[in-house]
């Protein structure tokens, strides 16, 4: 990537903005609040410094189905590419941490890890507004992070905790922020891409100038709901954002072999679509960015495919090693890696120096630590709330058996 003005600004306001944030954190007695509550503000100051604005090239060329693709540069900030190095770290280790509670134990059932897809969560919510919607899949930790959740939110749930995103009732799949018009992970292959045309539908109705997002992985594009709702969201125009996230395996089944046109961004046929390099989070920012006009101007909906991977196996139950090799994984880590590409931006920039980045780093290793050990400390949710979310009222209420004359009242 190439910048269009020196760095030299840029690396002093976001070398100011973190110098500032380890100030905070030093003078907090409370140094898991602290260190999140600058990680917030860290990532809000991104539109707030035009002082260190510059253009950087997209390497990779978008391409395009039955619409013009934007060009290959992308309005930034030195502060914005620290800010979005800062939340993609922060999800790595996230991810990391779980994977290690995952086998200690501590945490039960399905868990799905998002690490080497970070770049889709960080450059697609510098794209959009906690107004626009997001529903996703089953693999939606990072996801909760960039709608504003805090990693308690996400460890207490993974534990199923009491401070959990959702009480600890819903566990890795079901993440959930309404505030932020985060819509949640959904457990069912594919059964979240007809509750984001849904989402679409209501932001029309409702005459508002946002988009809904409905993600998805290549496992999940074959899936018939997904054709029904892209059809009737065609025909209505929605403002809906279909986003594949391909990490070219749906659970161990190569794409090559599970799909005839693996082509995802072509497959709404008749809707347009953009092949994005989901390894880079400037280019997911400037294709979202763009998605986001066309639908807002009423063209309807629009499919990104995002061209990512994922490093662990499709759940913690799949060693991720019988279906690709282990040079292959690490091929990607070592040409592609978001975190490092974002790493490499800073440095290439002068953006900040080596201790800078390091202290980045320590910090959100620091986020993580104290949400581990606060979402073990947080209690099992009482076995009331078994009932908690039920309906109670039984008045009237007749079930029927496997004939029609077996009636019994509750």
């Amino acid at each position: 990537p190439l910048p269009h003005r020196s760095g030299m600004t840029a690396m002093m306001t976001a070398g100011a903005l973190l110098r500032a944030a380890g100030r905070s954190l030093s003078s907090n007695k409370s140094t898991g609040l602290a260190v999140a509550v600058q990680q917030r503000a860290f990532a809000n100051k991104a539109v707030e410094s035009p002082s260190d604005a510059m253009t950087v090239s997209i390497p990779i060329a978008f391409e395009a189905h039955r619409i013009d693709p934007p060009d290959q540069f992308v309005e930034t900030s030195g502060t914005e590419i620290v800010a979005m190095f800062t939340q993609a770290y922060l999800m790595r280790r996230l991810e990391i941490a779980s994977d290690v509670l995952y086998k200690g134990k501590f945490i039960r059932g399905f868990c799905h890890l998002y690490d080497g897809q970070e770049a889709v969560c960080v450059g697609m919510e510098a794209a959009l507004t906690k107004e626009d919607a997001i529903v996703t899949s089953y693999r939606d930790h990072c996801t909760h992070l960039g709608r504003g959740g805090t990693p308690l939110e996400v460890m207490a749930e993974l534990m199923g905790r009491v401070d959990g995103a959702s009480k600890g009732m819903g566990g890795s799949m079901h993440m959930y922020k309404r505030d932020a018009h985060f819509f949640g992970g959904n457990g069912i292959v594919g059964a979240q891409t007809p509750i984001g045309a849904g989402l679409a539908f209501a932001m029309q109705y409702e005459k508002k100038p946002n988009v809904a997002v409905a993600m998805y992985g290549d496992g999940a594009a074959n899936q018939g709901q997904l054709f029904e709702a892209l059809n009737i969201a065609a025909l209505w125009d929605l403002p809906l954002i279909y986003v594949c996230e391909n990490n070219h395996y749906g659970m161990g089944t190569a794409m090559d072999k599970s799909a005839k046109s693996p082509e995802y961004f072509k497959r709404g046929d008749y809707v347009p679509g953009l092949k994005v390099d989901g390894m880079d989070a400037l280019a997911v920012k400037k294709a979202v960015a763009f998605a986001k006009a066309h639908c807002v101007a009423g063209k309807g909906p629009i499919v990104l495919e995002m061209d990512t991977y994922r490093y662990h196996g499709h759940s913690m139950s799949d060693p991720g090693s019988t279906y690709r090799t282990r040079d292959e994984i690490t091929g990607i880590r070592q040409e592609r890696d978001p975190v490092e590409r974002l790493r490499k931006l800073i440095v290439e920039h002068a953006l900040l120096d080596q201790g800078e980045i390091k202290q980045i780093e320590k910090l959100q290793r620091k986020i993580v630590d104290d949400a581990v050990a606060a979402g073990k400390a947080s209690p099992e949710p009482p076995l009331e709330n078994l009932m908690l979310n039920m309906n109670q009222v039984t008045d009237n209420v007749v079930i029927r058996g496997v004939d029609s004359s077996s009636l019994t009242a509750l």
